[in-house]
């Protein structure tokens, strides 16, 4: 079997989540060598498991390529990247958070415009809207998992606030809540954040991270 990396989504023609990363990885060494920004936005199809389900795989296929095909108008300054499912993934080298708002105003807004999705022979006529999320480095993060956190978030709060929207990230405020770990989790916790550098609170927020995307997958799409 083959070791080497698959560098496009094969519907889409977008970037792997693999290339994506790799790439993404390369922009934020250049950064950290020369303090420049860049931005990350991650966005989703509004209620595309019920598109999904209405107009079947096929239907769902046509979606995906017509909207990754608006995202593709975004040019040269955006690398794009089916990161999953119906959720794509675009690094803005070089940019501030600002600027990438406003070029994905204008993908909001002709995504909203839009009415004819096709792939191949096959159209259907279909409305619909999608939400973004978006984090810049350095002001919202210095390291990618603090970045997607941040963009995913932000997508999260455009979901819940009503969909077909851009949020920026922001601070969040760290909320006190009594808990209780047993002494040998809390020995464990801080082993691992002398093993791996980081600190036990960004290891917690990671951990409870990881378990409301395990079981509030889809919740808000």
């Amino acid at each position: 079997m083959s070791n080497q990396i698959v560098t496009t989504d094969p519907l889409t023609g977008t970037l792997s989540r693999q290339a994506f990363e790799a790439t993404l990885n390369t922009v934020m060494q250049q950064a950290e060598t020369d303090g420049g920004p860049f931005s990350l936005a991650l966005t989703d199809i509004d209620h595309f498991k019920e598109i999904n389900d209405e107009l079947g795989h096929e239907g769902g296929d046509a979606v995906l390529v017509g909207f990754s095909d608006v995202l593709k108008s975004l040019g040269d300054e955006a690398l794009i990247s089916r990161y999953g499912g119906d959720e794509f993934a675009i690094l803005f080298p070089g940019m501030e958070r600002e600027q990438a708002f406003l070029k994905l105003e204008r993908v909001r807004a002709e995504i909203e415009q839009k009415t004819e999705y096709r792939q191949g022979n096959y159209s259907i006529q279909k409305s619909l809207c999608t939400s973004i999320g978006v984090a810049a480095y350095p002001i919202d993060g210095t390291d990618q998992n603090e970045l997607f956190r941040k963009a995913d978030a932000a997508l999260y709060r455009a979901k819940l606030t009503g969909r077909n929207k851009i949020i920026l990230a922001f601070e969040e405020r760290m909320i006190p809540k009594t808990v209780h770990f047993t002494t040998t989790q809390l020995e464990r916790l801080t082993e691992l954040s002398k093993k791996e550098t980081v600190s036990e609170a960004v290891l917690l927020r990671e951990a409870l991270d990881d378990l409301l995307v395990k079981y509030m997958h889809g919740f808000h799409r």
